[in-house]
């Protein structure tokens, strides 16, 4: 385990100095296409026609603040697992393996590790200002946490095209923690959707709840034991900003991680007790609980 480790943060300490993709000082065009294209699939899609046929008086049924949840987690979730089948092969051989951001994707492709990566991490940005942009209720943590997701992704990617040399390391740690965002916060965006549809089966919903409640959980530990582990093995390589403000983002990536747990941990609750069958005023008590759905998760 620790060799695995170790290895990793070889891999990563004498990762190659070089831009991340040709298509770098296109990224703000990149990022333009991506919102336009959540705009489109919300608007002429699951708008007005999937989600009211799909789940009918479940969803229409919703008021404004719920709905615009409900659709946003059909958004996020659908981005993530977009990324997960597409950089999950150029992730794992540049962060963990022997490949470079100028390695091409398949022998042969004009199409490098690089370009998809790149994409993606456009997509995770505009799938974040989509969220802030159109959802109603938005804790401080959440928004914090989506603020310097942003932030983060396009100071590494414009670094990059400036030539920093520091901006290799800072996008693989990116990719690091959208990684672990992407993996760990798919079931809590399932958790959300399926609870608006069967909200009546406490039984299903309690285990729901409780795995989405560990998955965050585990996932916030260990990205943080990873992330700041390798941070720490390349502190020789970091600018003093980078030294004072990257444990200050990952401080608030955390935090809103472990925000989220905790809604999760009281959802979980909440259906224990309406399954338990408690007298009338429990049940009506825990009913007129308000639950804060949970935000999407860190960069």
């Amino acid at each position: 385990m620790a060799h695995g480790h170790l290895d990793i943060a070889e891999h990563v300490k004498h990762f190659p100095v070089s831009s991340i993709s040709p298509l770098a000082p296109y990224s703000a065009l990149i990022l333009s296409v991506v919102i336009i294209v959540f705009f489109l699939i919300r608007f002429y899609f699951l708008q007005d026609f999937f989600l009211p046929k799909f789940y009918g008086s479940k969803y229409t049924n919703l008021d404004d603040i719920n709905r615009r949840g409900f659709l946003n987690h059909h958004i996020a979730g659908g981005t993530k697992f977009f990324i997960l089948v597409v950089a999950a092969y150029p992730f794992g051989s540049t962060a963990f393996g022997k490949a470079d951001f100028h390695t091409p994707y398949v022998a042969g492709s004009k199409v490098t590790m690089g370009d998809l990566l790149l994409v993606c991490a456009q997509m995770l940005t505009g799938m974040y200002i989509f969220e802030l942009l159109y959802r109603v209720k938005i804790s401080p943590i959440s928004v914090l946490h989506h603020m310097g997701s942003i932030l983060v992704a396009q100071a590494a990617i414009a670094i990059s095209v400036r030539g920093d040399p520091e901006s290799s390391i800072e996008f693989v740690l990116c990719t690091i923690w959208g990684a672990f965002d992407i993996i760990c916060e798919l079931l809590p965006h399932v958790s959300i959707i399926l609870y608006r549809v069967y909200p009546d089966s406490h039984f299903f919903l309690a285990n729901l709840f409780k795995y989405a409640c560990i998955t965050t959980f585990i996932g916030t530990i260990s990205e943080t034991i990873l992330t700041m582990y390798l941070f720490g093995k390349l502190w020789n390589r970091w600018p003093l900003s980078f030294k004072i403000v990257t444990p200050l983002l990952h401080l608030a990536f955390s935090a809103a991680q472990f925000h989220g747990t905790r809604i999760f941990f009281a959802m979980w609750r909440k259906q224990k007790k309406l399954l338990k069958g408690a007298n009338s005023k429990d049940v009506e008590r825990a009913e007129a609980v308000k639950i804060e759905e949970p935000m999407t998760g860190s960069p």
